[in-house]
């Protein structure tokens, strides 16, 4: 017999990214929530940014929603990429 509960949600093991370098406050921020309100909790989410307010907005915003900043790493050129996982 087929485990219909692990057929209809199979696990994510890719990662979604929301790419907002270039944008300037608040529209970062406005992309991260537009790209991620219709995901799963649990997925994983790369958000890529390069404005300089855009670490405590993120971290405002995960704070809201319960979400949680995983880790950041710096990129080329001042771009930002944080791992977070959607609550």
């Amino acid at each position: 017999m087929i485990n219909q509960a692990a057929e209809q949600a199979p696990e994510l093991t890719e990662v979604y990214q929301v790419d907002a370098v270039g944008l300037v406050c608040p529209l970062p921020i406005l992309r991260f929530k537009k790209r991620t309100q219709h995901l799963p909790s649990g997925t994983q989410v790369d958000f890529l940014a390069d404005d300089p307010t855009g670490r405590k907005d993120l971290q405002a915003l995960c704070e809201l929603t319960g979400h949680r900043i995983e880790w950041i790493r710096e990129e080329a050129a001042g771009v930002l990429r944080y791992r977070i996982s959607l609550a």
